[in-house]
């Protein structure tokens, strides 16, 4: 996402509201210095120095929410303890937030007590009621969903376990979204996705996927397996699976698994990273966002997010200060995965542009490739190059090829400004890139007849088309290596 694109869509989160429903928490975090262990038990004591206090759970992910510059109804429950009077004056203290919140007498609000000390958590003690709320209560929430969804864009529910997302609830915030036209969004950890009926997306994390559908999630394929499985037992519209430092992963309804990653951040703590993602995925969606952009977003988020210390937000200035670390080497962000690549294709067709696919080994650039790339990047708007990994190159160059590493090869097409994307790949074809890239305009080099252009049938089956470009005479790679051979 270029920073004018993610400047144009934060300034549409701004504008956007939502509903947040579920177990509402107060996270409250000890600091302090260890310099000694107890003299009663193996164990570091910790000097008390400083005390915060801030929501968690469903209001952590208001907070984000609100740190955005959208704005949250927050529909909750507290007891009638000092934990919810901090909870409610924390509430009060936001001007984005809007609470709506049930005190219950008969409940201990739930408390998240972390002793910290050189940023390492050393204890986390839980003070929590996880019965289902009791009846009298959850007829002031399901009213209360009613009353306040008119003109939201997104019901985002945060089930934490703690009783408080009966199905009753859940039902209230499904029909309200169908009455306002919002998107349901639930982020589970739940072990039965199916639980929720015909909601938007459920969002869990790899560890709370794995445990819902008994299948392991450490790999992209083990992932894809367990979101086939979870998708196939639920009614949802899609699964979005949070991995840490491995990104995302989304399965739509009909579609495919697509994966979502950036280079992963310094982490100092990830505690309320996930409803970070949570909020800034709910407030994209209910601004308009394409899925694929929602989860770019909440990717930055994320990303700013466990760089700080404690249960934090990120601003939409720390995302434009992200983004802007990431562009400070604009010729890397050029090199992409192939699941970026599939992403920013997809995106700038939403955009009404035309995208352009090549391919080759370019080893050692002369002035015909600059040629042949600048054509081909005048039949479209946005031109990705296919380039060949070394061993593909030796595959079909020969053993002595090629001269120049993967690495060098990709820097230097990146520089070119003709060029908007460079994906490596490692197959003997780029057949597999463009079904992934599905390009408006497929391009191939002058000693190329349309009939020997790998892909040009696909390409063509959804309506695209196929170029041949000029060729430039007495430019070639080979030619240049015999000419340094001879030494002339």
């Amino acid at each position: 996402m270029d920073l004018h694109e993610l400047q144009l869509w934060l300034g549409k989160l701004a504008n956007a509201r939502v509903v947040t429903v579920g177990d509402l928490m107060v996270d409250r975090f000890i600091y302090g210095e260890v310099t000694r262990l107890s003299p009663e038990a193996p164990i570091p004591v910790l000097s008390r120095s400083r005390e915060s206090m801030m929501l968690g759970a469903a209001g952590n992910v208001a907070r984000n929410v609100a740190a955005l510059g959208g704005y949250s109804a927050l529909i909750g429950i507290v007891g009638a303890d000092p934990a919810g009077h901090d909870a409610l004056a924390l509430i009060g203290d936001e001007p984005n937030i809007e609470g709506y919140i049930v005190t219950d007498a008969e409940r201990s609000t739930t408390v998240k007590t972390r002793f910290v000390a050189a940023g390492q958590q050393l204890l986390r003690m839980d003070n929590e009621d996880v019965r289902p709320i009791e009846p009298a209560a959850e007829a002031q929430l399901v009213r209360a969903i009613a009353d306040v969804s008119v003109g939201a864009g997104a019901i985002l529910v945060s089930d934490y376990g703690k009783g408080v997302v009966t199905p009753a609830v859940v039902e209230a915030c499904r029909r309200a979204a169908e009455a306002n036209g919002a998107k349901l969004i639930i982020d589970s950890k739940a072990r039965s996705l199916a639980q929720y009926g015909k909601v938007h997306i459920i969002k869990p994390n790899a560890l709370e996927l794995s445990r819902a559908t008994d299948l392991p999630t450490d790999s992209d394929e083990q992932i894809e397996r367990a979101l086939r499985a979870a998708l196939g037992a639920s009614a949802c519209d899609a699964i979005l699976v949070t991995r840490a430092a491995r990104g995302m992963s989304l399965i739509e309804r009909g579609g495919g698994v697509h994966h979502f990653s950036r280079p992963a951040p310094e982490v100092v703590d990830t505690a309320g990273a996930g409803d970070t993602a949570m909020a800034t995925l709910g407030l994209a969606v209910a601004a308009g966002a394409p899925p694929d952009v929602a989860i770019e977003l909440a990717l930055i988020a994320c990303g700013v997010v466990v760089e700080k210390a404690g249960v934090a937000t990120a601003s939409a200035d720390e995302l434009v200060e992200s983004e802007l670390g990431a562009h400070r080497a604009p010729l890397r962000a050029k090199i992409a995965s192939r699941e970026r690549m599939a992403a920013e294709a997809r995106r700038w067709r939403e955009r009404g542009l035309r995208v352009g696919f090549t391919n080759g080994c370019f080893d050692i650039l002369h002035p015909g490739h600059i040629a042949y790339l600048a054509q081909a990047r005048g039949w479209c708007d946005k031109l990705i190059v296919g380039l060949n990994t070394d061993r593909s190159v030796s595959a079909a160059k020969g053993p002595d090829r090629p001269i120049n590493d993967l690495e060098s090869r990709a820097l230097v097409l990146a520089a070119i400004g003709s060029v908007d994307l460079v994906t490596p790949f490692d197959e003997d074809t780029p057949l597999s890139l463009i079904s992934q890239a599905r390009p408006d305009v497929l391009i191939k080099g002058g000693d190329y007849d349309i009939s020997q252009v790998v892909g040009a049938d696909i390409v063509r089956g959804w309506g695209g088309e196929v170029r041949i470009a000029s060729f430039v005479d007495g430019h070639s790679t080979t030619a240049t290596l015999r000419r340094m051979a001879a030494g002339t």
